[in-house]
């Protein structure tokens, strides 16, 4: 059941400009178990977002009952529980991917997933809004083992192939955050509580699943021989990144991206509704067309760019689209311009599965958990910057948009978000070989 995935004696080299990886460092296992895990592991990502996806449309309701049915309340609340699990997201990665080094990703992905699933639980029996905000820190935490994911997809697929791996991750997310709130909205419609059920008996059927399936990925002869918690925070983090000048500058245009890539979640119901028009139908059809082009171009698209171009072409098509693409929906004088920014809007999906091939490849086989807790760190760190600046620029653009008729601010800051990262990218987005086993520091 908890086997180690066989890895082949040698493995092809990474690439144009590669040289051969030692042994045991991001060797593929054999084709058969590989395959099985890296569908389990899409599985499993997908049943987690599905999850948290179905909460979106009814937790706002249920924190609105809880004030009282006070709507501004209920925003203060809302904004709150984002700020805090952003937070929780923010401290916990680290840890997260520091025990995933140490004792493999079998245990922390099963432990996490096993943890949503009561948290889960928790918040649908939650009698107070002070219980359902302690529900909403434990999802913060436990949700952080999506770094643990990633990692485990870079132990189990060659560096050539990652970031078509990575590119099914980012499908994942994009089906779960489809399919979810659909759900979520039908259940919730009946009873605010029945969503949370389903939620739990998702992640707890997940766990199951792999507790009986999930093979381990690391071999005990990579992992780290100790833990050290002095690294298990996010000032660690960012030491892990200056040991690693060419890894802490693929972060800073990660960072930038993720920053970017905030706008949509931050504003984008608020601003297409005062823009265009547009009620929740047309948001909701909005959101669905670009989620569902974004999925085509992970599953379909990320692995012949990157055969084609290499991670790095395909990490600057992908942002020069979406500065492109911000722009276009930023400064369109019509609906019908802000179309035309959805297929370039798609093509950004590149950018994820470029940069994080990039990253994979400066880090050996046992540091991995560390890169995607760094990474995992900095996505909570911009979930908590990321509403503020554009929920704020929006407030400004609308309220002097008689003198500067241009709400469409926070999607030009977004673009230069995605321009500064694409001059970055240039610069300092080059590939590289593998990287050489590091000694197991405690």
């Amino acid at each position: 059941m908890a086997d180690v995935l066989e890895t082949p004696p040698a493995m092809e080299p990474a690439g144009i400009g590669a040289s051969a990886p030692a042994p045991g460092v991001g060797d593929a296992p054999a084709a058969g178990p590989r395959k099985a895990a890296l569908l389990f592991i899409f599985f499993t990502a997908l049943m987690d977002v599905i999850a948290l996806g179905i909460m979106i449309p009814v937790l706002p309701n249920l924190v609105k009952q809880f004030a009282g049915g006070d709507t501004a309340l209920a925003a203060q609340y809302t904004l709150g529980f984002a700020v805090t699990w952003g937070t929780m997201q923010f401290f916990c990665g680290p840890i997260m991917g520091m025990l995933s080094d140490r004792f493999g990703r079998r245990p922390v992905l099963l432990i996490s997933i096993f943890g949503l699933g009561v948290d889960y639980l928790f918040m649908a029996l939650a009698p107070t809004l002070a219980w359902l905000f302690v529900g909403r820190v434990i999802n913060g935490v436990t949700s952080a083992s999506f770094s643990t994911a990633n990692a485990y997809v870079a132990d189990i697929t060659p560096p050539k192939d990652r970031a078509k791996a990575f590119g099914m991750m980012g499908a994942a997310f994009g089906v779960g955050f489809i399919v979810g709130p659909a759900i979520g909205g039908a259940l919730g419609s009946i009873n605010l509580r029945f969503p949370f059920y389903l939620s739990a008996g998702l992640a707890l059927c997940n766990w199951l699943y792999g507790f009986f399936v999930l093979p381990e990925s690391l071999p005990a002869a990579l992992r780290t021989p100790a833990l050290n918690w002095k690294r298990a925070n996010p000032i660690a983090a960012f030491g892990f990144l200056l040991e690693r000048r060419s890894l802490l500058k693929l972060e800073a245009i990660y960072a930038l991206f993720q920053l970017a890539h905030n706008v949509f979640p931050s504003i984008f119901v608020l601003y297409v509704g005062y823009r265009f028009h547009w009620g929740p139908f047309a948001s909701a059809m909005m959101l669905f067309a670009t989620g569902l082009l974004s999925i085509l171009v992970q599953t379909m698209v990320v692995g012949r760019v990157v055969k084609a171009v290499g991670e790095r072409g395909a990490l600057l098509i992908g942002l020069a689209s979406a500065v492109l693409a911000f722009a276009t929906y930023g400064l369109a004088p019509t609906q019908d311009w802000f179309f035309i920014g959805i297929p370039l809007g798609a093509l950004s999906a590149l950018i994820g599965p470029g940069i994080q091939s990039l990253m994979s490849r400066r880090v050996p086989a046992n540091e991995q958990g560390r890169l995607q807790g760094v990474n995992s760190a900095f996505m909570g760190l911009c979930s908590i910057v990321g509403p503020i600046i554009y929920l704020s620029t929006l407030a400004f653009a609308v309220r002097q948009d008689p003198v500067l008729h241009q709400p469409g601010i926070p999607l030009i800051i977004s673009a230069l978000f995605c321009a500064a990262a694409l001059g970055l990218s240039i610069l300092w987005a080059k590939p590289v070989a593998d990287a050489e086993p590091s000694p197991a520091a405690p």
